[in-house]
């Protein structure tokens, strides 16, 4: 059994019923849209969102139809945004499998993200859950937020550690944020407990990123070499600010006007990943990833013990120790 499958255990009846009402929340009368939305659903992906928000339910209070409503909200706009995402990349694969938008063109791809979108809203207010709504509207302001920082600061190459935290807590870490908070609101308890799991979502979300951030550095496939993909789209995440902050302004130019005009190269990729390495960037980013999950993890341990709290630590670490 998976680590996942394990984790998912305390909960695993109601992932179940999640899913039911999920695929039920998706279906629509126009063909087109059926065919898509099969494509999506049969390539579904570990579905932590969701687990965060039953999870956090659970621990705050019990399961509710809110909970559910609140699942399949964060899971709607979680998958819109994936979509939207390949679009704006103009990525082919998402995992190794192909996109939307490589399928059926970017037209279909924007427009089946939209829809997910306003399916989600829609589910919110036909539940009259309006807390939730507010939840998620602001999660999705944030997200966009997030995302034209990083465009606006990507184009002049220059990007430093807060300007980055600022990012990442907009674009991953709010949606995470969203999860927790939504499954306290969802269980009933008030304005203060719902603000604690919001940090400690936050605290989550961050070292996520991180962690996501850092798989760029690292060994895969049969080649084994790092696949670079946030070096060749000209992204400056945590190892590679960190890397050229210590380093001497003439080899900080030289390596951003490498990353610059690499043109998407692997022996571009395997010199910065080299430099990163060897300016510490790797082993800073690491400390800085379990110093977000060590503050998630203290927030937690606030809340009495339970199989609830007990699924979610180790869901938190599995956040950090996963290997895609």
């Amino acid at each position: 059994m998976s680590k996942l499958a394990e984790i998912r255990k305390p909960v695993e009846v109601e992932m179940k019923e999640f899913e039911r009402r999920f695929k039920s929340a998706v279906s629509s009368n126009i063909p087109l849209l059926n065919i898509v939305t099969g494509y999506v659903l049969r390539r579904k992906g570990k579905q932590m969102r969701p687990l965060f928000v039953l999870l956090t339910s659970r621990l705050t209070g019990e399961i509710t139809e809110s909970t559910y409503t609140a699942a399949s909200l964060i899971e709607l706009m979680h998958t819109a945004t994936l979509v939207h995402d390949d679009v704006v990349d103009e990525s082919n694969e998402r995992r190794g499998i192909l996109s939307i938008n490589a399928i059926w063109k970017s037209k279909v791809a924007v427009l089946f993200g939209d829809y997910l979108l306003a399916r989600g809203l829609l589910l919110a207010v036909e539940k009259k859950d309006y807390q939730l709504l507010e939840i998620v509207s602001n999660a999705s302001k944030e997200m966009s937020e997030g995302e034209l920082v990083q465009i606006q600061k990507s184009r002049s190459l220059n990007i430093d550690i807060d300007t980055y935290y600022e990012v990442i807590r907009k674009k991953t870490a709010s949606l995470i944020a969203a999860c927790t908070s939504c499954g306290a609101a969802a269980s009933g308890v008030g304005d203060e407990v719902i603000n604690r799991v919001y940090e400690m979502g936050i605290n989550i979300g961050m070292a996520f990123q991180i962690k996501d951030d850092l798989f760029d550095y690292q060994l895969h496939g049969l080649i084994g070499k790092p696949t670079g993909n946030d070096i060749k789209e000209k992204k400056f995440t945590l190892p590679l600010i960190y890397a050229l902050n210590k380093a001497e302004s003439g080899q900080r130019k030289a390596m951003i006007r490498k990353i610059k005009n690499g043109n998407r190269s692997q022996k571009v990729v395997n010199e910065v990943v080299q430099f990163v390495k060897e300016m510490g960037g790797i082993s800073f980013a690491v400390e800085k990833m379990e110093e977000f999950k060590l503050k998630a993890l203290k927030e937690l341990d606030t809340f009495p013990e339970s199989t609830a709290r007990t699924a979610l630590r180790d869901l938190v670490e599995f956040t950090v120790s996963r290997n895609k």
